[in-house]
């Protein structure tokens, strides 16, 4: 017997229109009812791997003890793994697809220790349907087993965790004075977390309160530093170290993707404000931090 578990998280792009987080919520509850669930977020843009991969990996300092069952699963019926991967000493299990999904949030935790492949029928759902919904069929019972004790091996075929598949998030490029970054994640009130941390910024900034913020297409936005968010006037665009630790670009009451025309993987750049390009549209954009 394996150590037994109290809490499954869950993380998928199913939406709640339909009944699919329902059907693998009664799976859950059939085969191990002693179970909390923890819903995580349902609400993932559909196939958004990458999308998936970064919000498990904001949260995961946050989320209890336990099994995190996530889905994003655009290669749900083919040969892509369907994976059990056990983190920080057995306190926890991540379950879902092979697709770099798990990767940041299992690298968060210090790197996988076991993992599996999820292949003996046993611990599967036997049902009629097509190999279409794992989230029922394959991932909701493996993460019941697992918080009735059944030990990780007993899964399926233990797998070298170095072939993993990692995730593919981006990183910022510093080049001739310019740090060029990437739009990870939209909120829903419209701020614009970027792949830039405030570290990277000062590698350009050299301390100094004003930079200048490119957004291709657009023209220049000086920058100029603040401390909060009541800050900003009217209208104006700021730049703050959000809850993750990451520079977001934020419009106080307003969305800053709005105002910039900005969708996830669109990219910006940071520059000194003595590297100028001619262009200056009169708008601030001030740097917060909270």
């Amino acid at each position: 017997m394996g150590r037994r578990y109290d809490t499954v998280t869950l993380l998928t792009d199913y939406g709640l229109v339909d009944e699919f987080v329902g059907v693998m919520k009664s799976v859950l509850r059939d085969l191990a009812p002693h179970v909390a669930i923890v819903d995580l977020t349902h609400g993932i843009t559909a196939y958004d791997v990458r999308g998936g991969a970064l919000c498990l990996g904001r949260s995961v300092a946050y989320l209890p003890e336990g099994v995190v069952v996530a889905v994003v699963d655009p290669g749900v019926g083919t040969d892509r793994r369907a994976i059990a991967v056990e983190v920080a000493d057995g306190a926890g299990v991540f379950v879902g697809p092979d697709n770099g999904l798990l990767a940041p949030a299992v690298a968060l935790l210090g790197g996988a220790q076991r993992a599996v492949s999820l292949t003996n029928p046993d611990y599967r759902l036997d049902g009629d349907g097509g190999a279409t919904f794992d989230g029922r069929d394959v991932f909701a019972p493996a993460a019941a087993h697992l918080c009735n004790g059944v030990d990780l091996l007993a899964l399926g075929d233990e797998v070298d965790s170095s072939t993993l598949l990692p995730a593919a998030v981006p990183l910022p490029e510093l080049t001739d004075g310019r740090l060029r970054g990437q739009v990870l994640w939209i909120d829903g009130f419209g701020n614009c977390q970027l792949n830039i941390g405030p570290d990277e910024l000062d590698q350009i900034a050299s301390g100094e309160d004003v930079v200048r913020l490119l957004v291709d297409g657009a023209a220049s936005r000086t920058a100029r530093r603040v401390t909060s968010f009541a800050e900003l006037s009217q209208g104006a665009i700021g730049i703050v170290t959000d809850s993750y630790g990451m520079l977001a670009l934020v419009l106080d009451r307003r969305s800053a993707a709005d105002e910039l025309g900005l969708a996830v993987a669109d990219d910006v750049t940071l520059a000194a404000i003595d590297d100028g390009d001619g262009r200056d549209d009169g708008v601030r954009v001030e740097l917060t931090s909270r």
